[in-house]
């Protein structure tokens, strides 16, 4: 069998990485002032670019919203025909073009001057009109492109996509963008439900929270354990505070005593330090828990341990946090 698709595939990989590694030299007070730009502005970055660039810009848009800075992507073929009431004084336009020839930025670099928008640019050319018209400029020219021709879009494309996530991130740090921050723009994802998701959320409570009283008969607490369905049951006092949890795992434990489930009370055979949160920590914390302590449930309870909730393994599947 030929190797020489891996051989291409190495060859890209390392010329690429090698135009990325490049960039890193040619980081200067321009990206210094083309950050400071966009943590003043009022507004929003306006990401633009054309064909490659534009998917790039695309992205980069995208990077920007999820990580604290308010962006979005305008087509600029679609600006000259309109969409360019979407730009305002108060925003920031970012165009991308590797040539910094590129017509259709360049017709409506005269409407964002007169609207009195600032502009950053990323091109592989410094002395390109594109360039020379922005307020600021970064420099993203690589030596070669990946392609064996030369012409595809590859290395500067990926440069590109590199410099606009240097950006983003140098914003996220300067504006103290914290991963619960993410979580916000990110409600759908495994992140949001690991850093948003509390167990109030998802806890059984009021009428479906399993209760005994410490004087109950085991068979009233198996009983209440059906009907509730969590495969456990808090043990209560005359006060309605917690001393005791009785669950699945204590029954069978119960039953290989060979105790007569018919004649016990629950105060003989419940676990009288269960294992207890309280309200308003993350439903990812629960999990860690139960893993921890190899349980597969937990009772939420307020500060004199008065059962607020209960959750299991399951409430935590359903609200795929694990």
């Amino acid at each position: 069998m030929s190797n020489k698709h891996i051989a291409t595939a190495r060859r890209v990989l390392d010329e690429e990485a090698r135009a990325v590694a490049a960039l890193s030299e040619r980081v200067s007070d321009d990206f210094e002032r083309a950050c400071d730009r966009i943590l003043q502005c009022r507004g929003r970055v306006i990401v633009t670019g054309m064909g490659k660039s534009g998917h790039i810009g695309s992205k980069v848009a995208a990077t920007l919203a999820s990580t604290g800075t308010p962006a979005f992507f305008v087509h600029p073929g679609e600006a000259s025909h309109g969409d360019l009431g979407m730009i305002t004084s108060d925003d920031e336009v970012l165009a991308l073009s590797n040539s910094g020839e590129t017509g259709e930025i360049l017709t409506i670099i005269p409407v964002i001057k007169r609207k009195g928008t600032g502009l950053i640019s990323m091109t592989g050319r410094p002395d390109s009109s594109l360039a020379r018209l922005s307020d600021v400029h970064l420099d993203v020219a690589v030596e070669e492109e990946a392609c064996p021709h030369n012409l595809a879009p590859t290395s500067s494309t990926t440069a590109t996509l590199a410099m606009g996530d240097a950006l983003a991130i140098a914003l996220l740090e300067a504006r103290g963008f914290t991963a619960e921050d993410f979580a916000l723009s990110h409600p759908g994802g495994s992140l949001g439900r690991r850093l948003l998701l509390k167990v109030d959320d998802i806890m059984h409570t009021d009428e479906r929270l399993p209760r005994v009283r410490q004087d109950a008969s085991l068979s009233e607490a198996l009983l209440e354990m059906t009907r509730k369905g969590q495969g456990m049951t808090t043990v209560v006092d005359d006060a309605g505070l917690l001393v005791g949890l009785f669950t699945d795992g204590d029954l069978r434990r119960t039953l290989e005593k060979g105790l007569d489930i018919r004649q016990a009370g629950i105060a003989e055979v419940m676990s009288t330090h269960p294992v207890t949160m309280a309200p308003g920590q993350l439903a990812a914390e629960a999990l860690k828990i139960m893993e921890t302590r190899k349980i597969n449930g937990l009772i939420v309870c307020d500060a004199e341990r008065r059962p607020l909730g209960a959750l299991n393994t399951q409430d935590l599947l359903r609200a795929g946090v694990m």
